[in-house]
């Protein structure tokens, strides 16, 4: 057999793994989070009423489920629970609550263990809840909006920064004062943006 066959040979045969490993760098990814926020909101009220503005924080989880495509591209359904501290401090409505929201996130990343992500999020749905403070008990729904996020890739952690606004489109009035209700309304949006601080582990399934 030649030099040149035998060569041949070699290099083709040396190649075959390298091809099926890059055709299978994809699949299927979970990414469990630990979250910080800290936002202004803002209530526009009906006209008559003007609005209000004031500061949420809140320390949460959440998860993102979904694949990878050659480890550079991924795309992933996010959801998210948190536990917020409400001050709505013009009206001197404080109280903690429990929210939540859920979206369909784009992202891409340096394929290494080591690198930069950078992604974005389209919040679909959500709800925020205070608890009753000075008689007054309200709930927030319909959440849209969106996040846009950085992170450094660590092995199996990434340390994330991102930038959220988000627009509760429904509010329901559950109590006022000394009276029960179940007012629901499209006539004023409550408004937050601001940063939330995490720390997550992609794991490839």
């Amino acid at each position: 057999m030649s030099k040149a066959l035998t060569f041949g040979l070699v290099a083709t045969t040396s190649m075959i793994p390298f091809t099926v490993q890059a055709e299978n760098k994809g699949g299927l990814f979970v990414e469990p989070m630990l979250t910080y926020e800290s936002l202004d909101t803002k209530i526009d009220y009906p006209s008559a009423l003007g609005s209000s503005n004031g500061e949420l924080e809140a320390i949460g989880a959440g998860a993102r489920l979904g694949f990878h495509i050659y480890e550079s591209v991924f795309i992933a359904a996010d959801a998210r629970y948190t536990k917020p501290d409400f001050n709505d401090a013009e009206n001197d409505y404080k109280a903690e609550g429990s929210a939540y929201n859920y979206g369909a996130t784009v992202g891409v990343q340096v394929p290494s263990d080591i690198g930069v992500r950078v992604w974005g999020t389209a919040i679909l749905g959500g709800q925020l809840d205070p608890e009753k403070n000075n008689g007054a008990d309200f709930k927030f729904e319909d959440a849209s909006g969106y996040r846009l996020g950085v992170g450094i890739l660590l092995g199996t952690v990434s340390l994330n920064l991102e930038y959220q606004d988000m627009t509760y489109g429904k509010s329901k009035v559950e109590s006022l004062g000394s009276f029960e209700t179940n007012i629901q309304s499209d006539d004023f949006d409550v408004k937050t943006n601001g940063y939330i601080a995490s720390i997550s582990f992609p794991y490839s399934l």
